[in-house]
């Protein structure tokens, strides 16, 4: 049963920030805005003063029917998150003109694929993880045609996942975790032997959401 709305593109577009909101006050853990979590005292006691700024790329393959998401495999030796599912991206340097342009760089070296098969969005709400980050997910489409070119230091796989499979409640698992301390609820998403969960998997529930919004 396919349960992606028709309109899809439509209420995405509609429901996705133009410009990113770095308001702490709007942060989200676990895919839920922070400010409404039990937790909230103890993330943010958790959390460095000032969380290094990252961004990813929510990458929406454009196929007319079947359009999907394409995620990665982080290197099982990296210093942070080694052997996650995440999506292509990473710290903003001082380089970078903005989010948008940080994570297409970083797509760009993690996978080889091009800005010109990429059309930005917009943005969801920024995502910390209690490991210091404030993450900045850009959400764009992604021409079919694009080029792979896999950096394997820093990834190990690339896959899709359908968008109809991501917009199922039913594929969330509701997962008790203990964090830097901070106990937290984590809805993780199985897809075909592997676990998407922690920031991607909370990411995607509120892509879900976005995909799902009425007018």
């Amino acid at each position: 049963m396919n349960l992606l709305p028709a309109d899809w593109l439509v209420r995405l577009r509609r429901s996705l920030a133009a410009t990113p909101d770095h308001d702490p006050a709007h942060w989200h853990l676990a895919g839920r805005p922070l400010a409404e979590a039990a937790v909230a005292a103890a993330a943010r006691a958790a959390l460095p003063i000032a969380p290094r700024a990252a961004a990813v790329l929510v990458p929406i393959i454009d196929r007319p029917g079947s359009p999907s998401l394409l995620l990665t495999a982080r290197a099982g030796h990296l210093r942070h998150h080694a052997g996650q599912i995440s999506f292509p991206g990473g710290g903003i340097e001082t380089n970078d003109e903005d989010a948008v342009a940080a994570a297409l760089r970083e797509t760009r070296e993690e996978i080889g694929i091009e800005s010109r098969y990429i059309e930005p969005l917009g943005f969801l709400p920024d995502q910390i993880v209690l490991t210091g980050f404030r993450i900045t997910p850009v959400v764009a489409l992604l021409r079919p045609d694009f080029k792979l070119q896999i950096d394997e230091s820093e990834v190990a796989e690339v896959f899709e996942i359908p968008l109809d499979f991501i917009v199922d409640e039913h594929n969330y698992v509701p997962v008790r975790r203990t964090l830097r301390g901070v106990e937290v609820t984590l809805n993780d998403l199985n897809y075909n032997g592997r676990v998407v969960w922690g920031a991607t998997a909370a990411m995607l529930q509120v892509l879900h959401r976005a995909l799902q919004a009425q007018e």
